[in-house]
C-alpha cells in the first residue's frame, strides 16, 4: 500500500515523473473563500483544488452536521472528472497541519482508494523545501468519456464510517471506544463556538488533533503516536474505536495517526458533535 506519509523532496521527485495526482484542500473555517484565494495566489504545479464546503460535503439540512459526507457515487463522480483513476497516486495537501488533507485521505480511502499519501507539513513544508509555486486557477480538463473510464467505485468502503444510532448503541458496549479530536475546552463545554449546544457524547475520551503533531506541523514519529494512543485506548483494539470531533474533519487527523501508528480499523462518526446535540434527546456530558 501507498506510504500513508509524504514529505516534500518525494513529492517533488513524482511530479518531475508526472506520477501523481495533487490536491489542494486548504480551508478556513471562519472563511470559506480563504483556500480558494491562498491557492490562486500560489500552489503546487498541476495541483487541483478541492473545496471543502461546496465538493467534499453534502447539503446541510440542520440535522446531519456541519459537513455532511456526500453520496459515495457523487464523490467518486467528482474524482472521476478530476482525473482519478484506480492506478493513479493522489497526494493530497493543506496549509500545513494535515488538518483538512485528513479528510480527503479519509474520504479517498472511503471510495476504496488506496493509493494516496498526505503531504507532511502541507504547503508550509513544500515552500520550504524550495518547491516550486504555480500561480491561477488550474480546472481539470477531460472529456467525457475520460471522466466515464476514471475512478470505479468500490462495492465496499476501505475506510468504515457509523452513523449516530449506532454510536448511540455503542455507548453501553464494552468494546467500544469513541475519540473526541476537538479542544479540551470544547470538549468540557466550557466554550462552544460553533455548534448550539455545549459538551461531549458521554464517555467520549478526548485527545485534540493538534496532540498528532510537532512544533513544524508534521506528524510526530509512529513509535510515539502509537506509544500516546495505546496510553489513551489502553487495551482496547483499534477495530473497535470510533473518531469524532465537530463535523468529522478533525476527527480522520486522529484516525490517520491511529493508521500511522499501526493501530488499524478504527471508524469514523462523520456527523460528530455538531450533528449529535442537533438532537436534544440524546445524551450529552460536560466536565472531563
Amino acid at each position: 500500500m501507498t506510504e500513508l506519509l509524504i514529505q516534500a523532496q518525494d513529492l517533488r521527485t513524482l511530479l518531475a515523473q508526472q506520477a501523481c495526482l495533487v490536491f489542494d484542500v486548504r480551508h478556513d473555517l471562519a472563511d470559506h473563500q480563504a483556500g480558494r484565494r491562498a491557492y490562486s495566489e500560489g500552489h503546487i504545479p498541476r495541483a487541483l483544488f478541492l473545496d471543502t464546503e461546496t465538493q467534499l460535503s453534502a447539503a446541510r439540512s440542520g440535522h446531519n452536521g456541519r459537513h455532511p459526507l456526500p453520496d459515495r457515487h457523487d464523490f467518486a463522480a467528482l474524482m472521476r472528472t478530476q482525473g482519478l483513476t484506480s492506478r493513479t497516486r493522489a497526494v493530497v495537501y493543506d496549509a500545513g497541519d494535515g488538518l483538512f488533507a485528513s479528510r480527503l485521505w479519509w474520504m479517498l480511502r472511503w471510495l476504496g482508494h488506496a493509493s494516496v499519501s498526505v503531504l507532511d507539513g502541507g504547503w508550509r513544508a513544500w515552500v520550504e523545501a524550495g518547491g516550486e509555486v504555480e500561480t491561477g486557477m488550474r480546472n481539470p480538463a477531460l472529456t467525457e468519456a475520460q471522466a466515464v473510464q476514471g475512478l470505479a467505485l468500490s462495492g465496499k468502503p476501505s475506510m468504515p464510517a457509523v452513523d449516530a444510532n449506532e454510536v448511540l448503541a455503542g455507548l453501553d458496549q464494552e468494546h467500544f471506544t469513541l475519540i473526541d479530536a476537538r479542544s479540551a475546552q470544547r470538549y468540557r463545554g466550557e466554550v462552544e463556538p460553533l455548534d448550539p449546544a455545549a459538551g461531549h457524547i458521554p464517555g467520549a475520551l478526548n485527545r485534540p488533533y493538534q496532540s498528532n503533531l510537532q512544533p513544524d506541523g508534521r506528524f510526530k514519529p509512529a513509535d510515539t503516536l502509537q506509544a500516546e494512543f495505546q496510553t489513551l485506548l489502553g487495551d482496547q483494539a483499534g477495530a473497535n474505536v470510533v473518531h469524532q470531533c465537530g463535523s468529522g474533519i478533525s476527527a480522520c487527523h486522529n484516525l490517520l495517526a491511529m493508521e500511522l501508528a499501526g493501530l488499524h480499523g478504527s471508524a469514523l462518526y462523520p456527523g460528530s458533535w455538531s450533528e449529535w446535540c442537533s438532537d436534544p434527546s440524546r445524551p450529552v456530558a460536560t466536565g472531563a
